[in-house]
């Protein structure tokens, strides 16, 4: 066990406010509305979305507007199909935005040749390294793209994501054997598990390398049907396959139990992908939080409306 204190922030992306992958789920809600909400539960920051200023002196100006931090922001890599060298000049501005605003992080989703954001393509079509040497040049790119951006005192944060090359636990597991500690891990609850595995599995095989933490939840009965009647990724989100911590199936007790046990210093995001509409956002934003402040703080559950 390390000695370090059990140092945690809860914040929350957006994304349960208003949607950048589905606009239709939450669209119209100001970015006021979710800064204001989110404070006011108690969040101590917020990933980016779509809405953020783009500038590193507005965004903070912004945010210090609301007492709130910049936790990370998702940047979409593509180096399973372009040079390291390409990767750093496409990601200059968006790391120079998070350097900027003291952002320890970066949300590195690979989204080359993705499915999570194509509507009519059912999952299972997911993109495969052809072979083992591909994935392991893959995994020196990551590496060598990672330490640049340490350079910068932003550590890239490796999202596992359903629809893309790595999924599935055996994917995390490759993906961390052929890349260097330059390289993070960001362990995304809901994803480990509609992905195929045990979370508490994956998070304590991989516990030394997890820099960041996705707490969603997830219905799985919803999964099944996702997986019985191919639907794709975003079909998935719109039938409900996400929720909050403690909405759900997912015992993140355990969860954070083995974070406090390994001394994991960092975020805890709550990221749930739901239609605002069905989900009314401040209730299960704050149930969200009330779930995992009181795991963080050792108090009893309770119910939240």
């Amino acid at each position: 066990m390390a000695n370090k204190a059990f140092d945690v922030k809860i914040g929350i992306n957006p994304i349960s406010w208003s949607n950048d992958d589905l606009p239709s789920l939450g669209g119209e809600t100001p970015l006021s509305t979710a800064l204001s909400e989110g404070r006011a539960i108690g969040y101590q920051g917020f990933e980016l979305g779509n809405k953020f200023p783009r500038e590193s002196a507005a965004l903070r100006e912004l945010m210090a507007g609301y007492g709130l931090d910049v936790v990370s922001g998702w940047y979409s890599g593509r180096l399973a199909t372009r040079s390291v060298n390409e990767e750093i000049a496409a990601v200059e501005s968006h790391l120079h935005l998070l350097a900027d605003n003291d952002s320890k992080v970066m949300v590195y989703g690979e989204v080359a040749d993705s499915i999570q954001g194509e509507r009519t393509v059912p999952l299972y079509k997911r993109p495969r390294f052809r072979d083992e040497d591909t994935f392991k040049r893959y995994g020196e790119r990551l590496t060598a793209f990672g330490s640049y951006l340490l350079k910068h005192g932003v550590r890239l944060a490796y999202h596992h994501h359903m629809g893309a090359y790595v999924e599935a636990p055996e994917d995390i597991d490759r993906v961390m054997a052929y890349t260097g500690d330059e390289v993070g891990l960001l362990f995304d609850s809901g994803h480990a598990y509609f992905g195929g595995g045990d979370p508490l599995d994956v998070l304590t095989k991989h516990i030394h390398r997890v820099c960041h933490v996705h707490c969603k939840d997830v219905r799985p009965a919803i999964i099944r049907h996702a997986r019985n009647r191919q639907w794709s990724f975003l079909d998935s989100v719109l039938n409900g396959v996400f929720t909050v911590p403690g909405d759900g199936a997912i015992d993140f007790a355990a969860i954070i139990d083995t974070l406090r046990t390994h001394a994991y210093q960092g975020w805890l995001v709550v990221e749930a992908e739901q239609d605002p509409a069905v989900a009314p956002s401040y209730a299960y934003a704050n149930k969200g939080y009330q779930t995992l402040r009181a795991l963080v703080d050792g108090a009893p559950l309770k119910e939240f409306a």
